[in-house]
């Protein structure tokens, strides 16, 4: 029986300073990085993964199971994951942990799993262990680390943050269906054989009779359109600049950034996160 030390990662700013932070005050901990890989994710996060082994100095295993997003929405009748029904992340992120700590904790190890909840997140809760013998930790609450503290690690450590911050606010897959209208309109932009492959899966899902679309009431032929996406980037704009105005000034940080799109959103266009994807 041994103990086993493990640490997911999403692609995003949070779990990557993490495992920063536990290689950095942790050295004596053997722990094993993993990445559930959905074969839906942008070309950064790929990239971001790279960084990261370079200065953890050991692989992040890809969890990848043979049965991807495509598999998974042949199952659900071509209905797109949403919100209310979070097939993807139940079938393509927990499920693919669950599987693989199984044989581990059957063998009678222990496995403490490390979660990135920071401390100035007190609504978020980590994964719910179902296993006495698996424990989840939160470092970053534990210790005080918040939001800037993340951004400290990262940028101290050389490794920063994953290029699509410029453009982006979270990880998760090309067409998370939590991102906003701006940021579907930056990944035609930034990316558009994803967004056009977006477009597909969601022309499929209606054709067998999903209610869903992957920004909620706006299909993405609608969304598109030149006039609508001007709309989109000119009602964005008005939201950065009240919020600028709200906010008290930070002479470190005087800009507002990509970071902080998740605080600037409608009710009607997504925000929220699946946590498990996008930290």
């Amino acid at each position: 029986m041994a103990e086993r030390h493990v640490l997911g990662l999403s692609g995003g700013k949070d779990s990557a300073a993490l495992a920063v932070y536990m290689r950095q005050h942790r050295p004596e901990l053997d722990i094993e990085y993993f990445f559930t890989d959905t074969g839906k994710e942008l070309p950064e996060v790929y990239e971001f993964l790279g960084r990261l082994e370079g200065f953890l100095g050991k692989p992040i295993l890809r969890l990848n199971p043979r049965r991807d997003f495509d598999f998974w929405l042949k199952e659900y009748g071509h209905f797109l994951p949403s919100p209310q029904t979070r097939w993807c992340t139940r079938q393509l992120k927990l499920l693919p942990f669950e599987q693989w700590v199984k044989p581990m904790l059957a063998a009678g190890d222990t496995v403490i799993s490390y979660v990135a909840i920071r401390s100035d997140e007190e609504y978020r809760e980590g994964y719910s262990s179902k296993h006495a013998r698996l424990i989840v930790k939160l470092p970053f609450r534990e210790d005080g680390i918040d939001k800037p503290g993340v951004m400290d690690v990262l940028q101290a450590s050389g490794v920063g943050v994953p290029k699509y911050y410029d453009w982006r606010s979270r990880s998760g897959c090309t067409f998370c269906f939590f991102q906003q209208k701006i940021e579907w309109v930056r990944l035609k932009r930034e990316h558009p054989d994803a967004f056009e492959e977006a477009k597909t899966y969601e022309k499929s899902a209606l054709e067998h009779g999903s209610p869903f679309t992957w920004t909620k009431g706006e299909p993405l032929t609608d969304l598109e359109k030149p006039e609508r996406v001007a709309q989109i980037e000119t009602d964005f704009e008005v939201r950065r600049l009240r919020e600028i105005s709200r906010r008290p000034v930070n002479p470190l940080r005087p800009v507002i950034s990509n970071e902080d799109l998740d605080e600037l959103y409608f009710e009607d266009e997504g925000g929220g996160s699946c946590l498990v994807c996008h930290k």
